[in-house]
């Protein structure tokens, strides 16, 4: 029996499901762009949750505190950069809008300001980010306010130790201790966050949980907990929890997939779709080809082939852990076009000889090469295709893990790739008109 072929029109296609992907189609969305969003499982699950500009600037070990100088600094200094080539003001905007939609979609952010926050990391050392959720924005005032705090965490949990924290943080913060709990109805055996998360989600769960958190609190005027309030309200259990406690409380994150990226995938999953989006999620393009009146893409679902014909692309499918880039012995390959990738001549220049040389790796900088209009470039130097784009950390020329700038890169060259395409849709309309 012949599959039936499941066909979508769009005037933009996202292939990508990371928070470049994610950020494009918010954008697309906000410029009435009929859009459809594909990609497979995406990196947002390993994130945590902060939202980061930019940390550090080459190979330097001084942390930035004003991302915005920063990126004078940067433009300066790296102008291949993808954030060199994006205008600060549309950086800023960039931000506000993602962030902006975050707040109004149910999961709190805090607002992009003019310095870097200082934020935990799961071990407990501190790093430089722009936004982070609202649950965790507490810890980063009681942090500098050096407020009295616990860091309670759970037997059976691995990935976060409250002791770690409290001993990389003891000589920042005096008034620092831990203790090590039960969770309510687990335990035995392992826990994970995303079920813990799950489970906070039912009211007697977090009754529950506040009368263990008051036993162990003591002296304390703050509660750090693993980043496990709740999957799809976390604003709503911390509050309760602080309610049914009387002390404040806040997130850190936990070592990956952390909660705190898979309630943004779930958020995206089930907010898009209301907002006009086709979404097709944990999917993987096959094939991707272009003529005159636009681009096809083909894949498969459970249900059977789709197709989706759109008069743009938006290639954002990341760098390794996503799929948008492979290594091989004979070098790197961009996986969906095998469009050119820009990376060392020989394999072995991939990587310094020693792990953590401060120039880093030449590795970190392979990636694609765009035009000024983000468009990716062919084997002859010029667009491969006026209809496509592209966005995020697929992008060559930025090492985004050294320079705390993942979010960074992916919201602010997704919104400059939406710009362009929203021009070109709106030029060729009105040409037909």
């Amino acid at each position: 029996m012949k599959e039936e072929v499941r066909h979508f029109e769009s005037e933009l296609a996202i292939i990508g499901s990371g928070i470049a992907g994610f950020a494009a189609s918010i954008f697309a969305l906000k410029r009435g762009i009929k859009t459809a969003q594909i990609g497979n499982t995406g990196a947002v699950a390993y994130t945590t949750g902060y939202l980061d500009l930019l940390g550090k600037i080459g190979g330097s070990t001084e942390i930035i505190t004003d991302p915005w100088k920063g990126l004078e600094q940067l433009q300066k200094n790296q102008p291949d950069h993808p954030l060199s080539r994006i205008p600060i003001d549309d950086i800023r905007a960039g931000f506000d809008q993602f962030t902006d939609f975050l707040n109004q979609a149910g999961i709190g952010y805090s607002a992009p300001l003019d310095h870097n926050l200082t934020a935990l990391t799961p071990v407990g050392t501190l790093k430089p980010t722009l936004c982070v959720p609202a649950t965790m924005e507490p810890g980063i005032r009681a942090l500098s306010d050096k407020t009295p705090c616990i860091i309670i965490d759970f037997k059976g949990l691995k990935g976060f130790s409250g002791r770690q924290v409290v001993a990389n943080l003891k000589e920042n913060w005096p008034g620092l201790t831990t203790k090590r709990i039960h969770f309510p109805e687990m335990e035995k055996g392992e826990v994970y966050p995303e079920v813990m998360a799950r489970a906070l989600e039912v009211p007697a769960t977090r009754e529950k949980l506040a009368k263990l958190l008051k036993n162990g609190a003591e002296d304390a005027l703050i509660i750090g907990l693993p980043a496990v309030l709740g999957m799809h309200n976390p604003d709503l259990v911390r509050a309760d929890l602080e309610k049914l406690t009387g002390l404040k409380i806040f997130e850190i994150p936990t070592m990956p997939p952390s909660v705190p990226g898979i309630r943004l995938r779930e958020m995206f999953e089930q907010v898009f779709p209301h907002e006009g989006l086709t979404l097709i999620p944990q999917q993987k393009v096959e094939t991707l080809s272009f003529d005159d009146k636009g681009a096809t893409l083909y894949l498969k679902d459970n249900y059977g082939p789709i197709t989706i014909h759109a008069k743009s692309v938006l290639l954002a499918t990341g760098r390794f852990l996503s799929g948008g880039l492979e290594a091989h012995i004979t070098g790197i390959t961009e996986t969906l076009l095998d469009l050119p990738v820009t990376q060392p001549k020989n394999r072995t220049d991939w990587y310094q000889d020693k792990y953590t040389d401060s120039r880093g790796h030449a590795l970190h900088k392979a990636g694609i090469e765009v035009d000024e209009l983000f468009r990716p470039l062919g084997q002859n130097g010029k667009p491969y295709n006026k209809r496509l784009f592209a966005a995020g950390i697929i992008l060559a020329h930025q090492d985004w893990i050294r320079a705390r700038s993942g979010a960074g890169i992916a919201i602010a060259t997704a919104y400059k790739a939406v710009e362009t395409i929203h021009n070109y849709i709106s030029e060729h309309s009105s040409a037909k008109e």
